[in-house]
């Protein structure tokens, strides 16, 4: 993706979020996280489900993950990129101060390969682990840029203030292969019945990892929304625009309790968990 330089922030120029995870009304645990952080060039500090705060000195980075295999899978996923990106993230964040950069694609591209690979040596060290793998969907916020990376199927959308209601990252299946060429629309996708193949994973035994990174240039206004696929099956596209357009942010219940309560009630076949990131405007 090559996106349009925005243009510069304000120095008081904030973000608002929240966020919130469900079991379902069928599944006997969770093994969906998500993961809010705040970080400088020093340390990096847990967010609650919902806030806001100002980008002066700080980046941000929020997070989706889906587990599988193994009881703890989404625990184990989660815990290890929080570990990997509290060593990883403030150094990319002191090089950049200096004017040092190695780049936000090789930065995330570390960071998916690092967690990969401590998930691989998991599940082939401990029985309980065996085939244990997740999917992860994550946005790195500074004061002019969403970076992301991603890989399986929960997903990041965007919603400009003024623009179309989009899907940033592609769903690393056999569906999303098919949707991706205009073979399925989204009705086909939901019900095929290897709509759960994934073809891509962290963990779960794939030896190649091809995660889907890129940028957005972010003005006041706009949203993003950072999901599991379980979310996905209880409500349409076309409703999480509705939400995500028309819900003011601050109001009880949180964007991502709304999105989240509507798709369970919907569905709840599967754990569903909603991050929802505001640049005021």
């Amino acid at each position: 993706m090559d996106p349009a330089a925005p243009s510069p922030p304000s120095a008081t120029a904030s973000l608002r979020w929240s966020a919130l995870t469900d079991r379902g009304r069928f599944r006997p645990n969770n093994e969906d996280a998500f993961i809010a952080l705040a970080f400088d060039g020093h340390d990096v500090r847990y967010l609650g489900k919902t806030g806001e705060a100002s980008f002066v000195g700080t980046d941000f980075v929020f997070a989706v993950s889906d587990g599988m295999g193994g009881a703890k899978s989404g625990e184990f996923a989660s815990r290890i990129a929080v570990e990997r990106i509290m060593r990883l993230l403030p150094q990319a964040f002191r090089m950049s101060a200096s004017g040092i950069s190695s780049g936000f694609a090789d930065v995330l591209a570390e960071l998916f390969s690092s967690i990969h690979s401590d998930l691989l040596k998991l599940g082939s060290s401990y029985e309980e682990c065996a085939g244990m793998g997740a999917t992860l969907s994550l946005g790195w916020f500074t004061p002019q840029w969403m970076y992301f990376a991603h890989i399986g199927d929960s997903r990041i959308y965007y919603l400009p203030k003024t623009g179309a209601f989009t899907q940033l990252t592609h769903d690393h299946s056999f569906v999303g292969s098919l949707r991706r060429s205009g073979q399925l629309n989204e009705r086909e996708a939901r019900t095929h019945p290897r709509r759960n193949a994934l073809q891509q994973s962290l963990g779960a035994g794939h030896q190649f990892l091809e995660p889907h990174i890129g940028a957005v240039g972010h003005q006041p206004g706009d949203r993003f929304l950072i999901c599991s696929d379980g979310l996905v099956d209880g409500l349409w596209d076309r409703q999480l625009e509705d939400v995500l357009r028309t819900m003011p942010s601050g109001e009880k219940p949180s964007v991502a309790q709304r999105l989240v309560d509507e798709a369970v009630q919907t569905s709840g076949r599967d754990n569903t968990t909603a991050v929802v990131v505001e640049i005021p405007a």
